[in-house]
């Protein structure tokens, strides 16, 4: 079965099943191509609860489809490839964060995005890329355990005064930036700026021009003067800062800024995902009330 037929049956299927296609920023263009949304984490958790569509074929990993589920319980939440999971979410688990909130009790948990519903329901606030240093200078506790991104953490702990408690958890795709990269780069395109990706490492963030979420670089792409720009992100997100932006060129810092979990979804399991309403990915109603309210208190302190 050719592509254009594929396509063809997913567009059908759409209808049939009165679905929308969520794509995160680092999927295959093939996959973006026919989303009907792109974007980071909290924007196509957001996307799917705003939706009027019944189903919601979240084209990411499984925390993603997670988040979408715990905004959109009446939505059937599908995830194309069930084994798309997040290494970064999957370094911390609900009892490993009991035990440090026992070792910690008078601090405030704030957990990434990039976390197990699991995770979510322990924590007492959630928090994005773009949101995370206001989201810890908001609380009235001094101390906070920041989960599970160490850099990230390192970040938020630059830029506040209260006393972060780190995990030591890492994107192993951004991780793998150096700052020797930057250095070459800047070599070979002086003219250009560097946006990364805050889960880089901190000798990479502290050289850069620019340092967010996909969204945040999306952004600054939009509206940045230069006509150069290096990403230091996740491949993917190219794909899409080209389309929004043709007089302006993009380059990858680092040829390993590839995530082969975000890489598994392709059209045929969407198409699969559609014909047989699965993999579906539900939250046990416990678990998603408490980890509801971590992302509800994020939204009252900084709506979307």
């Amino acid at each position: 079965m050719g592509w254009e037929t594929i396509r063809e049956e997913i567009i059908a299927l759409k209808e049939k099943r009165n679905a929308v296609i969520l794509a995160h920023n680092y999927q295959p263009q093939e996959v973006q191509e026919i989303a009907d949304h792109l974007g980071d984490s909290f924007e196509l958790a957001h996307l799917a609860a705003s939706t009027d569509a019944e189903t919601v074929v979240l084209c990411g990993v499984r925390f993603m489809a997670e988040n979408a589920a715990i905004l959109a319980p009446n939505k059937t939440v599908l995830l194309p490839e069930k084994y798309a999971g997040c290494p970064l979410a999957e370094t911390i688990t609900a009892d490993e964060l009991r035990e440090k909130k026992r070792q910690h009790p008078e601090a405030a948990v704030v957990c990434y995005i990039n976390t197990t519903a699991e995770v979510k329901a322990e924590s007492d606030i959630c928090c994005t890329s773009s949101n995370a240093v206001q989201i810890v200078n908001s609380l009235p506790e001094e101390k906070v355990i920041f989960v599970p991104d160490r850099n990230v953490a390192r970040y938020v702990a630059a830029r506040t005064d209260k006393k972060i408690i780190p995990w030591d958890g890492q994107c192993i795709t951004h991780q793998r930036v150096t700052a020797e990269e930057i250095k070459k780069v800047r070599e070979v395109h002086p003219d250009a700026m560097i946006a990364v990706h805050v889960e880089c490492p901190p000798q990479v963030v502290e050289q850069a021009d620019y340092v967010g979420g996909t969204s945040g670089i999306a952004k600054f792409a939009r509206e940045s003067k230069t006509s150069k720009i290096i990403i230091g992100a996740e491949m993917g997100l190219i794909y899409r800062l080209k389309r929004e932006n043709p007089g302006k060129q993009f380059f990858l810092l680092s040829p390993g800024l590839i995530c082969p979990n975000m890489k598994a979804t392709n059209l045929e399991k969407i198409r699969q995902a559609l014909v047989n309403m699965e993999p579906r990915i539900t939250v046990p109603e416990k678990i998603r009330k408490q980890a509801f309210k971590a992302l509800e208190k994020m939204l009252t302190i900084i709506p979307n």
